[in-house]
């Protein structure tokens, strides 16, 4: 059954009616040719998901009644907060798509020492408009109970700043050799704060092509963020945000569990 996010002010739970409004229009109508009768999967976006049947529907709205609710257990409460170093190219495509496939819950863009990409030119919006629609449609593929939320762009400084609002933050860096992420994910220290929390925020720092200078890695580790080796062999960025954030749910989360 196909599945649809929609906005709590759209959802009438009093008369068990929904609304679904803008691009899903065209996808159910035209792509996906439903009609009045069928039924399909709808999510609050807040971990409650409706069984529905569609009513009627134009150009501009789906009407479908409400036939059922259920409460989405998919959502872990490990909250990976993914810092991202910008990178080039059409490799945020593929993070922003297997990140949300994975489980995270916050992907924030950073502008770093080594970033090339300019996000201030006037493509910038239409590009972040972009990122918003696949994170959204991998949010729907993998039945995610929300939608994983982008923002940014912060500069390395507001990202630091930023990290301190987490339960525990690692970064991983290429020329770390003493303190693997699993021994870390592992470790004591970190079971210890996890069992105390209802919800662990876990902040993951992920540099750009090239990595972070000494600098910035001399500052992440003087700021109480644990830099992590991901093992012998060297990952591009979008490898070492997506191996990181599958390590942490494994470790941490849920991945790999019953459910």
């Amino acid at each position: 059954m196909d599945r649809f996010f929609v906005e709590a002010d759209n959802i009438d739970l009093d008369n068990k009616k929904l609304k679904i409004l803008g691009e899903d229009v065209k996808h159910i109508t035209k792509v996906l040719r439903y009609s009045s009768g069928d039924k399909i999967e709808v999510c609050d976006g807040n971990n409650k998901e409706y069984i529905c049947e569609i009513v009627d529907f134009d150009k501009e709205s789906v009407e479908l009644n409400i036939l059922e609710s259920v409460d989405i257990l998919r959502e872990s409460k490990v909250k990976v907060r993914l810092y991202q170093g910008l990178p080039k190219s059409t490799k945020m495509d593929i993070i922003l798509q297997k990140l949300t496939e994975c489980g995270v819950s916050e992907i924030i863009l950073v502008n770093t020492e080594r970033t090339v990409v300019n996000l201030k030119d006037k493509k910038a919006d239409k590009k972040l408009e972009r990122w918003e629609r696949i994170i959204y449609e991998a949010a729907k593929q993998s039945k995610r109970g929300i939608v994983p939320k982008l923002s940014g762009i912060m500069t390395f400084k507001e990202a630091i700043e930023d990290m301190k609002s987490n339960d525990i933050n690692m970064s991983p860096y290429e020329e770390e050799r003493s303190l693997g992420i699993k021994e870390f994910l592992s470790s004591d220290e970190v079971k210890s704060i996890a069992e105390k929390k209802d919800e662990l925020r876990v902040g993951i720092f992920i540099g750009p092509e090239g990595g972070f200078t000494e600098k910035e890695n001399s500052i992440i580790k003087g700021n109480n963020i644990s830099s992590v080796t991901m093992g012998p062999r060297i990952f591009r960025t979008e490898t070492a945000s997506i191996a990181s954030t599958v390590i942490t749910m494994y470790e941490l989360g849920d991945i790999g569990n019953s459910f």
